[in-house]
């Protein structure tokens, strides 16, 4: 069998180079290429590495790797599982690789949960190379939906407690789920007192004019929109932030109004802790001043 070769990868190294962080790249040693296709909508890269396990990677651009997705998938799951008093029903767009759906499912309220992804792709790659994340695609309480996100939306109104947007960065397929119309179909298709989290608000250190309009495009939706971030070192500058944005004008998102004991946070989360969440919240003074 030929060995996979890609044009990311030189001597031996992958190159995470992008216009959306310009004068900066991440590198990561390559023991092997696993897998390489160019699905209907984007490149799809799989890859050993040296220190960081499996990664998957679209369009050139890192979206997992197995020693630090949990804690961008708990994050982005607990923040807005936690702001909600019982959150039964749940939607997922994005999140092909299944560690969201992983994490909503640690919660026990949860009825249902709905993924959509518009790339088959992924689904499969992460079922076949990623099965610590995939594993929450095969719950029980899980369907999964394959399309575009913004349409699904369209014929659902008042019917989830939850939605997380766990997109890709929004150059490429995901570009509909960073604008102002689909934060709209969120609204609409949340509950009362609803929660959404979304990625769509990326790095502080490099983003902080999008990140701003976003946050005003939420306020001009959601009566509560707050800025939180991780940590997380294969993203770029080591961060990504979420956008939390709540239809209970009375709810205050950046304490958790439900949690776990201390032994049941260190049994399901590596992460996540009732302390971080609200610790995610605390923003630098530049970052403040500039989404206020």
């Amino acid at each position: 069998m030929a060995e996979i070769t890609h044009p990311s990868i030189v001597d031996g190294w992958f190159r995470e180079i992008n216009a959306m962080w310009p004068g900066q790249a991440l590198t990561l040693k390559v023991n092997q290429v696993l897998h390489h296709e160019k699905s209907k909508y984007q490149d799809v890269l799989v890859f050993e590495s040296s220190d960081y396990g499996t990664v998957l990677v679209l369009d050139g651009v890192v979206q997992c790797t197995e020693r630090d997705e949990f804690s961008y998938q708990e994050m982005i799951t607990h923040l807005a599982m936690n702001s909600h008093p019982d959150p039964k029903s749940v939607l997922v767009i994005g999140g092909g690789d299944g560690g969201v759906l992983r994490e909503v499912v640690k919660h026990k309220c949860v009825e249902s949960a709905v993924l959509c992804d518009i790339d088959e792709a992924v689904i499969r790659v992460s079922d076949k190379y990623l099965p610590a994340m995939a594993v929450g695609l095969k719950h029980p309480s899980v369907t999964t939906h394959i399309g575009d996100g913004f349409q699904f939306l369209r014929d659902r109104k008042n019917e989830f407690d939850v939605i997380v947007t766990d997109s890709s960065d929004p150059d490429g397929p995901a570009e509909s789920l960073f604008q102002k119309p689909y934060f709209q179909l969120l609204h609409d298709a949340l509950k009362e007192g609803g929660v959404i989290t979304t990625q769509g608000s990326e790095n502080q250190w490099l983003h902080l004019p999008l990140i701003a309009s976003l946050v005003k495009s939420c306020k001009e939706i959601f009566p509560v929109v707050e800025y939180a971030y991780t940590t997380i070192p294969t993203y770029p500058s080591g961060q990504i932030g979420f956008l939390v944005c709540c239809k209970d004008a009375k709810r205050d998102v950046k304490k958790p109004i439900r949690s776990w004991s201390q032994d049941e946070e260190e049994s399901l989360c590596r992460y996540y802790n009732k302390e971080v969440h609200a610790a995610s919240f605390v923003l630098p003074t530049f970052c403040r001043k500039k989404i206020r």
